[in-house]
């Protein structure tokens, strides 16, 4: 796992001093070497930090082809490599390096941007190919490594972090639209906090030259349609061929060439993640999990019986009010985005913990939620919209599960009715429940808000303006009510909140590379094609 940042100038060369300057910003992200390469005519420019995980002595980067005709550099780790490797070595490509990183120069030699379809993990990376003029850049299928963009001129910056934006001279100022979105609970895709800084999106890729700038999709979840006639295997198959999609995804996020350990909650996610990586290791893992003094949110009893059981090292990090406290400044400029919950802050105390009991790598939980529907508004979707109850039944599950979800009361789960969005009624004849309970959080927010702010968005309908950056018609329209709430959260909150603030941003603020083996994009092709009733039974979730 390192940190990126790049420069493209269509016609102008540019002072390389640029890159120079901004390139400790991301030190944090890459403490083990920082390197630099400019362009014989300064027009390109590519610059890495490196936290070194895979071929620990040879994997410098920028990394360069044969005939130094295509320079790349790369954040975050393919899976899987190997196989490839081999395969381009058959080839004919010479490899100077065991880095995973340096199968993308060569893969795109052979395939240009189509390469992206053969790269199997969580990155980001940028490329210039000198031969045909492109600049190339691109960020894994989920969102899972952060790559943000920003257009000056006839100028490209690109940069793992915002701040490295800032330092390279990209003017901080406050996008209120994007705020605004924030505030009233309605994420956009793509935007930031600051005016004219961009997320390059989950799945996509940029493409640009002298004469042309674009951006394109190369994946989405693409859930089926309901009329869709697919043969789908029995549950009880189902079961299995998950179980083994997950296994084969632990199994491959635990190549590296330094220790791994665990995050360990005590929920199902990471106690899955703990039982199977615990079998395919000789000597035993070690455990992180947190404490907290507050009885509704410790889990560590259950995590360190879990701990036990797998036969790992529990190493418990005990968390106060005033930790959280003290460090909420910290992690804010660590995340770069508004944080509206203290697990955020959580995280990154005990990232720092683990970087200090020497570790780089973790196996984490993020996105079993998000493909399994584990959250509590998934469950009211599916007893208000996919499910076959009894008005008497359905009511009875609602009122339940009001009941059981305590934590989720009044943030995830509406306690009250709000006002009915008629965008999301229109674009999708219901309301997804977790947008209902984020609008009406949002609305309640509006006495805090200066009167010329409100002034100036008091027409605006954060819904409208959502779905305005949502393939409605190709992802959403004619999906299972559950499957349209899980993508839309999939595309918003999930990369532009959980795998930044409290993902991949935290952990990097203290150079901990976060695994995710939820978010392995074979296991969830696998998941997306399964009817919604395998995901959520009753009032169980992550039913499979």
């Amino acid at each position: 796992m390192c940190g990126l940042m790049a420069v493209y100038s269509k016609a102008q060369a540019f002072n390389p001093e640029i890159l120079e300057r901004a390139l400790p910003s991301l030190r944090h992200r890459g403490p083990d070497e920082q390197n630099i390469w400019i362009s014989e005519n300064s027009r390109v420019g590519l610059g890495h930090t490196r936290l070194s995980i895979i071929g620990l002595q040879n994997g410098k980067q920028p990394l360069a082809n044969e005939d130094k005709k295509i320079h790349a550099i790369v954040n975050g780790e393919f899976y899987g490599f190997e196989k490839i490797r081999d395969e381009l070595k058959n080839q004919g490509h010479q490899f100077s390096s065991e880095s995973d990183s340096e199968i993308l120069i060569h893969l795109y030699e052979e395939m240009g941007t189509a390469c992206l379809h053969k790269l199997r993990g969580e990155f980001a990376c940028v490329l210039w190919d000198e031969k045909n003029q492109s600049f190339f850049a691109a960020r894994d299928r989920f969102g899972i490594k952060p790559l943000f963009y920003s257009r000056v001129g006839d100028k490209i910056f690109l940069a793992s972090e915002i701040k490295a934006l800032l330092a390279m001279g990209i003017e901080a100022k406050w996008d209120l639209e994007a705020q605004f979105q924030l505030l009233s609970g309605s994420t956009l895709p793509i935007r930031t906090l600051f005016s004219g800084i961009y997320s390059l999106p989950p799945g996509h890729f940029l493409i640009a030259s002298r004469g042309d700038f674009k951006i394109l999709p190369y994946w989405d979840f693409n859930y089926p349609k309901v009329n869709e006639k697919k043969n789908v295997p029995s549950f009880e198959e189902s079961v299995e061929i998950v179980r083994a999609k997950l296994q084969e995804s632990i199994r491959l996020r635990m190549r590296s060439d330094v220790p791994v350990g665990v995050y360990l909650s005590g929920g199902i996610d990471s106690c899955a993640i703990l039982g199977f990586a615990s079998q395919m290791t000789s000597r035993p893992l070690r455990a992180f999990s947190l404490s907290f003094d507050s009885g509704t949110y410790d889990e560590r009893a259950i995590a360190q019986e879990m701990a036990k059981h797998a036969g790992a090292e529990f190493c418990p990090l005990e968390i106060r009010d005033q930790d959280l406290a003290d460090n909420f400044e910290k992690a804010i400029f660590a995340g770069e985005s508004l944080i509206t919950n203290g697990h955020a802050v959580a995280k990154f105390i005990l990232s720092q913990n683990v970087q200090k009991a020497g570790y780089k790598v973790v196996l984490t939980g993020e996105g079993s939620d998000e493909i399994f529907a584990g959250y509590a508004p998934f469950k009211k979707d599916m007893i208000l919209y996919n499910s076959k109850h009894s008005p008497a039944e359905s009511a009875r599950l609602l009122e339940e599960l009001q009941m059981t979800n305590s934590v989720s009361r009044g943030t995830l789960l509406a306690k009250e009715t709000g006002p009915s969005s008629q965008s999301l009624l229109q674009a999708l004849g219901f309301v997804p429940s977790y947008l209902e309970a984020f609008l009406i959080a949002g609305s309640k927010l509006r006495p805090l808000l200066s009167q010329q702010f409100l002034k100036d968005f008091k027409d605006r309908d954060p819904a409208r303006t959502l779905l305005n950056e949502i393939d409605v018609c190709n992802q959403l329209s004619g999906r299972e009510p559950l499957h349209q709430s899980m993508y839309l959260w999939s595309k918003t909150t999930l990369p532009q909140y959980l795998l930044t603030v409290l993902g991949d941003r935290m952990e990097m603020a203290h150079s901990i590379e976060g695994r995710v083996p939820f978010l392995d994009h074979e296991l969830v092709e696998t998941l997306v094609q399964m009817p919604a009733s395998y995901k959520i039974n009753g009032l169980i979730e992550k039913y499979i």
